[in-house]
């Protein structure tokens, strides 16, 4: 084997949540950040929640909203359009 090749070892390594949990545990760097842990990660948690990427939940719900706002208004029109071929053929 080569020597010098491996990287250092920090067996004292901080692990931090952006939720604000920490724990110590072994790493090749001194400070470890990240996301999501077992105190805050629905799955360990059982708790269901959407996670909003840059809005996408809005922007479906917004969507899916015009979508049924389209369909009423075309249901309208075709019933309009109905009633005047009704009045032309009397």
């Amino acid at each position: 084997m080569k020597p010098d090749i491996h990287p250092k070892y920090y067996p004292e390594a901080v692990f931090t949540c952006s939720c604000g949990n920490s724990w110590v545990g072994g790493s090749t760097k001194p400070k470890v950040h990240t996301d999501v842990c077992s105190a805050c990660h629905p799955f360990f948690t059982g708790e269901q929640r959407i996670v909003d990427a840059e809005g996408q939940v809005e922007r479906f719900y917004r969507r899916l909203q015009q979508a049924q706002g389209m369909a009423v208004a075309e249901t309208e029109a075709a019933g309009e359009a109905g009633e005047a071929d009704e009045a032309e053929e009397e």
